[in-house]
């Protein structure tokens, strides 16, 4: 049998071990935020914003900063329907209702256009997802937002590396959520980040972060509200500083992945790879290919191709809509699409050049011979 080969796995050296070690010896007590500190300060001058707090994954940092901006009950929060659950259940969980609209053909984003058509006196957010390292058109999403009051919201999750147009994604809305889940381009295991340039917001967020208690209540132990807690532990907290130390690195190598496999499939008018719009800079996080309508690849057959090469590739994610929790009669024919005829490549980072060859391999076997 053919070498296996997993299509992600973090990267770790002894500069996140150290960090780990000394962590689990030293950091408790009056030490026990310390990392935790460290890391939110590498990340928030990496991204450049004026506010980070480290949470337990994504989804966290999405529900805590949705209830920041007061969204509940009654209220309507617009995404784009190729997305994974990780994005709408925060919405659910405050009793707010999703909107799933169309993506675009190129980035696999939310379409503005459709955005703008499903806004009603119920929007209270747009959540617009960085899908695969792809950037939302960020410049007319914040234009729609400004014309209706309605925040524009980041998830960042799969765009750690990605610059829209001089800003790193995830800096540019009201608030920004990343992953550090061990499949990210950095990891801390599981975890996430809140980032944001507004204090009242960051505000909120902290003390819905800490089972409400408000830092200025003199009470110990004294909650205001009821909140929650999507901590960090401070020993992930320290993985995650190995792995700021290392973010030019991890982000570049991802790059060349990505890169690798364009060239390799340059030559192939039939297949498409991640986008890299004017000016925007892809983070390349999980890089996919989109088979053309006419050529007759499916999900099924893409699936069975790299099983039977030992190669693991994850599926386009598939609408939203289309799950048993949301029942939408009107399928958006984009999302739908797509994902029938696409996969997710293998993109760990140390992936050789003959590993990533064998990948492309597949993927040419597929074509029909002109």
């Amino acid at each position: 049998m053919k070498t296996h080969i997993p299509y992600v796995k973090p990267s770790s050296t002894d500069i996140e071990l150290g960090y780990v070690r000394d962590a689990v010896e030293n950091g408790w007590g009056k030490k026990c935020y310390d990392y935790i500190h460290r890391f939110e300060n590498a990340f928030k001058n990496y991204l450049g914003v004026k506010y980070a707090m480290t949470t337990s994954s994504c989804t966290g940092s999405i529900h805590i900063g949705l209830a920041a901006l007061g969204i509940g009950p009654g209220d309507e929060v617009i995404l784009a329907d190729t997305n994974w659950i990780a994005t709408a259940a925060p919405i659910v969980y405050l009793g707010a209702s999703p909107v799933f609209v169309d993506i675009l053909p190129d980035t696999w984003c939310l379409d503005p256009d459709l955005v703008k058509a499903a806004i009603t006196p119920r929007t209270k957010a747009i959540i617009a997802v960085h899908l695969y390292g792809n950037l939302c058109e960020m410049s007319t999403l914040l234009e729609i937002g400004e014309q209706y009051g309605v925040p524009i919201v980041e998830d960042a999750a799969e765009a750690i590396g990605s610059v829209y147009h001089g800003k790193r994604a995830g800096s540019i809305g009201a608030f920004g959520s990343f992953s550090f889940h061990g499949t990210k381009t950095i990891t801390t295991g599981e975890g996430g980040m809140f980032v944001t340039n507004n204090k009242d917001l960051f505000d909120k967020a902290c003390i819905l972060n800490n089972h409400g208690r408000n830092p200025t209540q003199v009470k110990q132990f004294w909650p205001d509200l009821i909140g929650f807690k999507y901590r960090l532990s401070n020993m992930q907290a320290a993985f995650g500083c190995g792995q700021m130390d290392r973010i030019d690195e991890l982000t570049k190598r991802k790059r060349e992945i990505l890169n690798f496999y364009k060239k390799a499939l340059n030559d192939e008018p039939d297949i498409t790879l991640n986008p890299e719009l004017t000016g925007t800079i892809n983070g390349a996080w999980m890089p996919n290919v989109v088979f053309k309508k006419n050529m007759g690849v499916s999900r099924a057959m893409l699936q069975e191709a790299f099983k039977a090469e030992n190669i693991d590739a994850r599926v386009f994610f598939y609408p939203l809509s289309e799950l048993p929790m949301f029942d939408r009669p009107n399928p958006n024919s984009m999302a739908t699409s797509i994902s029938q005829r696409a996969i997710n490549l293998p993109s760990f980072h140390e992936i050789t050049l003959e590993e990533q060859s064998r990948v492309v391999k597949v993927l040419k076997s597929l074509i029909p011979a002109r």
